[in-house]
């Protein structure tokens, strides 16, 4: 098994998928991430939990994360995805992969109005490892996570071993 696989638990997809739901912006660039496998882990968490993840990527538009061969109609393109999130009255939350610059003027307005969408919406927007250029240009709009864990994991008791 990669280290990056180990690194990436489902435990570890949950943790940051608490603090992606409790940024305080409806935009969230997660950095440092292997985007395949915590992809993979998050897909598991959706289908544990329920949960209503999606992903866009540029080759195959967007989709459901719980049920891989279910696709939002009509937003293969990077324009018409980002209004299906702002339009979507439904939690959610939509991992993008693969965003190359530039993006259009309309593209970057509509990430601008997804952050500054209220907290009470429930729906977040994470671009998984942005563009620099992007990321810069996004500001304090975007709260900045990153895959690896920094906090102090909550241990806890089981068979007589402690465990993060």
């Amino acid at each position: 098994m990669s280290s990056a696989m180990t690194a990436s638990t489902p435990q570890a997809a949950a943790e940051i998928l608490d603090r992606i739901i409790d940024a305080s912006s409806g935009l969230v660039l997660l950095d440092g991430a292997d985007p395949l496998s915590l992809i993979a882990q998050f897909r598991a968490v959706s289908r544990s939990t329920g949960q209503a993840m999606y992903l866009w990527q540029p080759d195959t538009g967007l989709g459901s994360l719980r049920d891989v061969h279910v696709r939002v109609p009509d937003c293969q393109r990077l324009g018409n995805a980002l209004r299906y999130m702002q339009q979507s009255i439904h939690f959610g939350i939509y991992f993008l992969v693969g965003l190359e610059l530039p993006l259009s003027a309309m593209d970057a307005t509509l990430l601008r109005q997804l952050a500054r969408m209220p907290r009470e919406h429930l729906r977040r927007v994470v671009l998984i490892d942005a563009p620099a250029a992007l990321a810069d240009h996004l500001g304090e709009l975007a709260v900045r996570l990153n895959s690896a864990d920094n906090s102090p994991r909550h241990l806890r008791l089981r068979d007589g071993r402690w465990l993060a």
